[in-house]
């Protein structure tokens, strides 16, 4: 293992670990419509657990809706009853041929709770970028102790896998950021 394997190595586990938290906040639901609310919905598909992207589409109606539209018009009452079920607050409308899912205003209280919820995220993602950096450096460490690289390179890495890091928790407070002020717009 080389340097530059090492860094390219923990640089492509830092993204994953951004790509990670992203992921996890589309799951928070704002005060707006996004079709990703619904992305772990699961339902009961011929004796099956399906998400329910596989079984329908799901657009985005207007700003404070969604529209469920399935591909077999048996599946209605089944869509309703997950999205009831997710946990996720939502009171779902059936209609013949598609599910409405209105998204009710958030109280203050509620919007302060999720910005706790997003910070303990971010949290968890600068950990995961540290927990990358440390594992980076100890494998630096151990090239310079089987003599592979010298003091000097030993050290120029530690400072470069230093300044990765700061780069990606600096992306990580940004993602926090922009969430936070998602959830407090009214």
């Amino acid at each position: 293992m080389t340097i530059q394997g090492i860094k390219k190595d923990s640089e492509g586990r830092m993204k994953k670990s951004i790509e990670s938290l992203k992921g996890e906040l589309t799951r928070l639901r704002t005060g707006r419509a996004s079709a990703g609310l619904l992305d772990h919905v699961q339902l009961d598909y011929y004796g099956a657990p399906t998400p329910l992207a596989q079984v329908a589409s799901v657009s985005v109606a207007d700003a404070r809706s969604l529209l469920v539209t399935p591909w077999e018009k048996n599946l209605i009452p089944k869509i309703d009853k997950a999205i009831r079920d997710a946990g996720l607050g939502l009171n779902p409308v059936a209609g013949s041929d598609n599910v409405r899912v209105p998204l009710p205003a958030l109280s203050e209280e509620r919007r302060k709770e999720m910005v706790k919820v997003v910070r303990q995220e971010g949290e968890g993602a600068r950990v995961a970028i540290r927990n990358i950096r440390r594992d980076s450096i100890s494998q630096i460490k151990e090239l310079h102790k089987q003599k592979t690289i010298s003091e000097d390179e030993e050290r120029r890495a530690e400072e470069e896998f230093q300044k990765l890091t700061d780069r990606y928790i600096d992306e990580v407070d940004a993602v926090v950021e922009a969430k936070e002020a998602d959830l407090m717009e009214v």
